[in-house]
């Protein structure tokens, strides 16, 4: 897992090993957080394996996260399946997916010519927190019917 937050617009990002995520708000630290409670863009996520798919793509190795701004980079299960389903992250954190994360003409300037095409698809999803806590790098990523109690 990866995590970031984007403290203000067109800021780089800044890497993180856990990060408070806050109710209805947003990841502490992020612009998100600053704006009105109850927004459908409070988190956002990205598959580990869809960067190399973007990074080929592309003509470029391995992605930078921090370049496609997401704030959550895990592996090994598909967002896209989650992005209308409540979902954990480790103990703690219950998401709400609340839609796709397209990506934006931005891509093109931080990947290169075709970053937004290559990102089309690949993008991942946003979600709403709707349980705060902390996430951490290693925090595993469950279906709320399926997560450990």
């Amino acid at each position: 897992m990866w995590i970031g937050v984007r403290p203000a617009r067109d800021e780089p990002m800044v890497v993180l090993d856990h990060v408070k995520a806050l109710a209805d708000r947003g990841l502490e630290g992020d612009r998100a957080s600053k704006a009105s409670r109850g927004g459908k863009r409070q988190v956002t996520l990205i598959q580990e394996e869809h960067l190399a798919v973007i990074g080929a793509l592309v003509g470029r190795g391995a992605i930078d996260p921090g370049l496609v701004r997401r704030n959550v980079v895990v592996r090994g299960i598909n967002l896209v399946s989650l992005k209308l389903l409540r979902f954990r992250i480790g103990d703690e954190v219950l998401l709400a997916g609340t839609g796709p994360c397209e990506p934006c003409s931005k891509m093109d300037a931080a990947l290169g010519d075709g970053g937004f095409h290559a990102m089309r698809g690949h993008g991942g999803i946003t979600a709403r927190i709707e349980r705060g806590g902390t996430l951490k790098i290693g925090d595993v990523v469950w279906v709320e019917a399926d997560a450990p109690t």
